[in-house]
């Protein structure tokens, strides 16, 4: 049997995870013996589950390191996902391509650029080598129009990678996306809890 590598893109709050679980659910509805993994610094809704943001669910093994699903991967699995994979290493790259070449069916879905706009890798080399590629667009926070960018509002200027959700980043469409980070003004239920209106 002949693996192959699928993977599914997009910016945040597009409905790669959704996607993702969807693929894995079908799988699993033809029998076949499917294994979901994720980084384990992905710990927004759950510690050992792949969630996505309207709560949708999967079980999955959280890895430290792409290389520890060696220690975890079942003779009998013919699927294999990965969530979140813009927050493995480049070696993801070469996990993918072992596992197809062994005749599995490898799924990823990922962020293919960062909050400054740029490729998120390993997402852009997946999508050169993958047998099929899903590209998902949100809805822009800002003007209704398609969005492919995330746009972060909040958190460190510093860092490539920091995990978050609504508290961090919003999709935005090419016109309202600006690759810093936009803090945005306190809406008026900040200033009501704080007491200061």
């Amino acid at each position: 049997m002949s693996g192959w590598i699928e993977v599914v893109v997009g910016s945040m709050y597009s409905g790669k995870t959704e996607e993702l679980i969807r693929r894995v659910r079908r799988a699993q509805y033809a029998k076949l013996k499917v294994q979901v993994f994720k980084p384990i610094i992905d710990q927004r809704y759950h510690q050992n589950n792949v969630t996505s943001h309207n709560k949708n669910q999967v079980e999955a093994l959280p890895l430290a390191s792409i290389h520890d699903i060696w220690d975890y991967l079942e003779i009998d699995t013919k699927v294999v996902a990965f969530d979140e994979g813009q927050f493995f290493t480049m070696e993801l790259v070469q996990v993918c391509r072992d596992l197809a070449a062994r005749g599995l069916r490898v799924i990823i879905s990922g962020l293919d650029m960062d909050w400054r706009g740029q490729p998120f890798e390993p997402i852009p080399t997946l999508m050169a080598i993958a047998e099929d590629v899903t590209k998902h667009r949100a809805i822009c926070t800002k003007c209704g129009e398609l969005a492919t960018y995330t746009q972060k509002i909040g958190g460190s200027a510093e860092s490539q990678i920091e995990v978050g959700s609504q508290d961090f980043y919003e999709a935005r469409c090419r016109s309202h996306f600006k690759p810093k980070v936009e803090q945005l003004a306190p809406s008026v239920d900040f200033y009501l809890d704080k007491g200061l209106f």
